[in-house]
């Protein structure tokens, strides 16, 4: 198959329903949250805008205001001492169960099960046949950005 310019994709409400819709957050890991916290504050420039005390933090950064987490590594569905951390980036998508399931039927093995993260986000991420981590995310704050920027878009 060969694209061409101006080859048209129908929107992603008809290409399925577990279509994956965005990189939403990519996670790093660190056994001392606040010593991380302060190194990418300062790589960054700018504060987190989103902080659960003692196991999380995050910032939004880039053109597109990606999220980028750090967590403590007490929180890791892996063992992070044994090598690097590793990241683990979460798509998103509109129904993590559905979705989820579909990878599953696919041959993915599951790697963390669904856990609420807070109010509006849950994450589970599965090992697809290939040894990499897939993470999937319901992320209210992806489709309140999409919205945003649809309704910029426009006006």
């Amino acid at each position: 198959m060969t694209a061409k310019v101006g080859d048209k994709r129908p929107p992603p409400t008809e290409r399925g329903t577990t279509v994956l819709r965005g990189l939403t957050t990519t996670s790093f890991f660190a056994d001392d949250l606040d010593a991380a916290a302060t190194w990418y504050t300062e790589l960054f420039g700018i504060e987190p805008y989103f902080t659960v005390p003692g196991g999380y933090v995050e910032y939004r950064i880039g053109d597109y205001e990606h999220e980028f987490g750090i967590v403590k590594s007490d929180y890791a569905p892996h063992d992070t001492h044994t090598g690097p951390a590793g990241a683990i980036t979460y798509w998103a998508v509109d129904d993590l169960q559905a979705t989820l399931d579909r990878l599953t039927e696919l041959g993915a093995t599951p790697h963390d099960a669904p856990t609420v993260r807070g109010e509006g986000y849950v994450t589970a991420s599965v090992v697809d046949p290939f040894g990499n981590v897939l993470g999937i995310m319901a992320n209210a704050h992806y489709h309140a950005t999409l919205a945003r920027m649809t309704t910029t878009a426009t006006t």
